[in-house]
């Protein structure tokens, strides 16, 4: 019962950031001027900067991939009690 709870604890806080971090991007897009490839990642990752340029973006990249890992670590918590036999 523990680790349903933790596993359920994991997705939740994982979905939270990640949905927290593109939600943010989102509403920033409108403002970025010039990009390279998804305008949407582009605000969450951000590219290399080269010289004085500005680079618009959030750079959220790290957050959301530690977003995305407690999602699926959490998955495979929920996924292994699911299927664990009771002796």
């Amino acid at each position: 019962m523990k680790k349903t709870i933790i596993g359920g604890i994991l997705i939740f806080t994982g979905t939270f950031i990640s949905l927290a971090i593109i939600l943010a991007a989102a509403l920033f897009v409108p403002s970025i001027t010039e990009w390279s490839g998804s305008k949407l990642w582009f605000a969450i990752f951000g590219a290399k900067q080269y010289g004085n340029e500005v680079v618009q973006s959030l750079f959220l990249g790290f957050p959301f991939v530690i977003g995305i890992m407690l999602f699926v670590i959490g998955f495979m918590v929920l996924v292994v009690e699911y299927f664990k036999k009771e002796d």
